[in-house]
Parts: C-alpha cells; structure tokens; sequence
C-alpha cells in the first residue's frame, strides 16, 4: 500500500509504502549482490503503489529514504527505474526539485541515475545511528521527517533563483527565457543546474513537460490534447519524449495506470 501527504518540509513530499510478501519480485536486485554500498538500490518515486515493477518516472526530485532500517539517497532520474524490492516497509521524502543537495551536502549530479547509501554521503556509523532511531520510532516516516526538517534547518536556505526556475520552466518557458528572467548566462545557468538538478535546464524542462503530460494524460484528456497543452509540439513529440524518458509508450502507460 502507498500513500503520501505534503510534508513540514516546504514544498516536499512524504510517502510510505508497505508491500505484502505476495507483491514482491521473485529475482534478486543489487542490494542482494556484492557490490559496493554506493550501488544501494530502492524505489523513490512511485507511480502506481500497487505494482513494484512499475517504473519510477524522471520528475525533477531527489528522495530521502528509510528501507526496512536502512538509510539512502535516490538522485535525479534521466530515464525510467525499474525498482527491485528488498524491503517490505518504506518511507520517503521527496524534496522540491534543487533542493535536496543544500540539504543533504552533494551536488546532484553526482547522484545522477544512482540509488547510493546514506553512509556514503554522512557517514556510515552516522547513517545506521540515525536509521535505527527512525526504525525504533513508533512512526518511522514521521521520525523520517523530523531527520529532514532539523538537517533542512541546518542547510542554507533554499536559493529564490532556482525557485524561480524550476516555476518558469514548469510553467513552459523556453530555457533562454529563463537565463534571462533570473539574470543568468547560459553557461551560469547550467552549471547551478547540474548542482541543484543533476542536469541541464533542457533536460530538466523537458522531464517537467512530461510529467505534465502524463499527469493530463491521467486525467482523461486525449493524446493529442495533452500533448500541445504541455508544451509539445504535437502528439508525436510526446510519444518520443515517452519512449525516451519513461521506459514506454503512451498507450502501455495509459493501461498500467
């Protein structure tokens, strides 16, 4: 089961998902396999809660997750994760695009497309201290909250210009548009954009008008509608940008949905 609610946290999200024994994957993932303990894997951002082989779709975000007593990082996505479960119980926050790297001390392109270990960023002696408090809480995702609002509180302030971006850009803004609106140059503008987003603002742009999209899409509109009123050029541009970025086409999305 999953659900989510706005969390304390501006502008993030707090979500919790629990899976029966019955909803897990039969194959091992690579948190069953040797690797190195920044290769930890777990689902961010889900979907449909109902199906945890449904693929998590690029947003923008980044995530803070407790697994099962375990503490990770899920970093930007530039292309459909497909999660493996090894945990039964899950709690998250997903914080606002370009805010988690103030908060959680890493630029975001360094956990591009990557699911890495708390302990690697803070730690691990930190890291399993902290998870086991979580996980000895009689609400483990509120305890995960209260962890991110005290190190949020201890973080710079969220940046007003990359505030501003991310809404100009959301709202369908060309990329040179935006440089100029919040007085930046290109260059300027994708270097702070690599920092808070993991990518450029083009790519960021276009994982925004997908979601969009699909979020019209979701809501009954026809392809072709929900296409040009996100920002497409028409309903073929949205069918490639949903091969490119989700995994899928537009008609296996609609049916998993």
């Amino acid at each position: 089961m999953y659900e989510e609610r706005p969390a304390l946290l501006d502008g993030a999200v707090l979500w919790t998902r629990t899976l029966t024994t019955a909803s897990r994957p039969d194959r091992l993932d690579r948190l069953d396999r040797p690797d190195p303990p920044g290769s930890l894997d777990a689902p961010a951002r889900l979907d449909l809660p109902d199906r945890p082989d449904r693929p998590v779709l690029p947003d923008g975000c980044m995530d803070l997750i407790w697994a099962d007593g375990r503490l990770l990082v899920a970093g930007p996505d530039t292309r459909a994760y497909v999660p493996g479960e090894t945990a039964t119980r899950y709690a998250g926050i997903r914080f606002a695009p370009g805010e988690a790297p103030a908060i959680l001390g890493v630029p975001a392109h360094e956990l591009r497309d990557r699911r890495v270990a708390l302990g690697t960023l803070w730690g691990e002696a930190e890291a399993r201290r902290l998870g086991e408090r979580i996980s000895e809480a009689p609400d483990p995702a509120a305890a995960l909250e209260a962890l991110a609002l005290r190190t949020a509180a201890r973080a710079p302030a969220p940046d007003p210009l990359l505030r501003a971006v991310v809404a100009r850009l959301d709202a369908g803004r060309p990329v040179a548009e935006t440089a100029d609106a919040v007085g930046l140059g290109a260059r300027q503008l994708h270097r702070r954009s690599l920092e808070a987003f993991g990518y450029g603002p083009k790519t960021l742009a276009r994982i925004l008008r997908l979601q969009r999209a699909l979020t019209l899409v979701r809501a009954g509109l026809p392809y072709a509608e929900a296409a040009v009123r996100a920002g497409c050029a028409d309903q073929a541009h949205l069918a490639r940008e949903t091969r490119a970025l989700a995994g899928t086409t537009l008609s296996e999305y609609v049916a998993s949905a």
